[in-house]
């Protein structure tokens, strides 16, 4: 008596008038929102590199090298490459890490004391790298405190 389709009227399923073929966007809509506050909460963590607040210069030359990166805390801690490393095996990191690189760069605060950046810059200068400083321009705002 059923036939084809077990015996149910005009072939339209079990539901009678058919299924609905909307989506349902609220849901969408809902997920959407969340992941958007997510990212806005995170953006300000996923900014790139350590915080050293490097000191500003008149002139500041632009350089697109890929080179190791250096960076000296205020407290005097080194890290390449946000690794932390110790001074006395800087050298042979640099070169165990990097292909045979000629230069490297420093990032130090500008509020580290002196004696860490000229260790370092020795270090170096020992193992025959030479030493790239990492500074920023001055900005309008900057000359006019002055």
């Amino acid at each position: 008596m059923g036939g084809f389709n077990n015996g149910l009227r005009g072939g339209r399923g079990r539901f009678g008038a058919g299924a609905m073929a909307e989506i349902n966007i609220v849901p969408l809509v809902d997920v959407v929102l969340v992941l958007l506050i997510i990212f806005m909460i995170t953006a300000n963590v996923m900014e790139f590199g350590m915080e050293v607040d490097v000191p500003k210069v008149k002139t500041v030359r632009e350089s697109a090298e890929e080179l190791p990166v250096i960076n000296i805390t205020r407290s005097g801690e080194l890290f390449l490459n946000e690794k932390s490393v110790n001074i006395n095996d800087l050298a042979s990191e640099i070169q165990s890490r990097f292909r045979n690189p000629k230069s490297v760069y420093v990032r130090a605060d500008k509020a580290t004391i002196w004696d860490p950046i000229a260790q370092v810059i020795s270090e170096l200068g020992a193992a025959k790298i030479d030493v790239k400083v990492v500074t920023r321009p001055e900005d309008e705002a900057d000359k006019k405190r002055r």
